[in-house]
């Protein structure tokens, strides 16, 4: 039997991420697996990617990476409200102020995909790892889209198991012996709960077996210091599950 742990969307929750990484320690796992997204929204984004180097955890390079190693232009979205947008150039511009330089070369050289392949006895298992999708590290991909969307990418990527996150909500899809799972988020869950989530994968010879983990942390110790950096309050606001504002 061989466990791995796989996680995403951390944004600069340090918090967050030492609760995770301390609950994988606990349970034994060795195997560890960052899906990306290390920076903005919370103030140690530097932190958080020293956390991830220095423990030499593998991770691929989420959308919010992209933007802030290589100064990408913020462009407003479609689905997010006049305070989110407005809140969000703030964050991000926050973000490109104060990653370091050998931090932002850091996130410059991750990797987009990666491929795992496990065999145990006679079985070999292959595990995708992406952001949000094959093609692009900021598609939103939901529990509610049609099955063939999900079945599409593991017939493409010739994987028993596909793992995403970017949307911020996990989900587990079950195909005939393969796995569409979302791993949520470390550090700014848009789960009603706020929970920070990560996941288990249990390989052995027979299967793969799914856990989603979702854990307390000490989030408004988090938002309280969110309220006193220059990130905006919105972001302290989401994280209560309050009435959103700029303010």
């Amino acid at each position: 039997m061989i466990q791995i742990a796989v996680f995403s969307d951390v944004h600069g929750n340090l918090p967050a991420l030492e609760v995770v990484l301390n609950d994988i320690e606990e349970r034994g796992i060795q195997q560890k697996f960052c899906l990306g997204d290390l920076v903005d929204f919370a103030p140690w984004g530097n932190e958080v990617i020293e956390k991830i180097r220095s423990q030499n955890i593998p991770c691929i390079m989420g959308n919010h990476d992209e933007r802030i190693a290589f100064d990408i232009p913020v462009i407003p979205l479609r689905k997010h409200s006049e305070a989110e947008t407005a809140a969000r150039f703030l964050a991000i511009d926050h973000s490109k102020k104060y990653i370091t330089q050998e931090n932002k070369n850091y996130l410059s050289e991750l990797p987009f995909h990666l491929k795992l392949n496990y065999k145990i006895g006679k079985k070999h298992w292959n595990i995708q790892l992406v952001h949000s999708s094959l093609e692009s590290n900021d598609t939103y991909l939901y529990e509610n889209e049609h099955d063939e969307i999900f079945q599409n990418m593991l017939e493409e990527s010739q994987s028993d198991v596909i793992l995403m996150g970017h949307t911020h909500i996990s989900f587990e899809k079950y195909f005939d012996g393969k796995w569409a799972i979302n791993c949520g988020s470390v550090g700014r869950s848009r789960e009603e709960n706020r929970l920070t989530s990560y996941v288990i994968l249990t390989l052995d010879e027979e299967k793969i077996t799914p856990e989603i983990i979702q854990l307390d942390y000490p989030l408004e110790e988090v938002a309280l210091e969110i309220e006193k950096s220059e990130i905006p309050n919105y972001y302290a606001s989401f994280l209560r599950n309050e009435k959103l504002s700029v303010i």
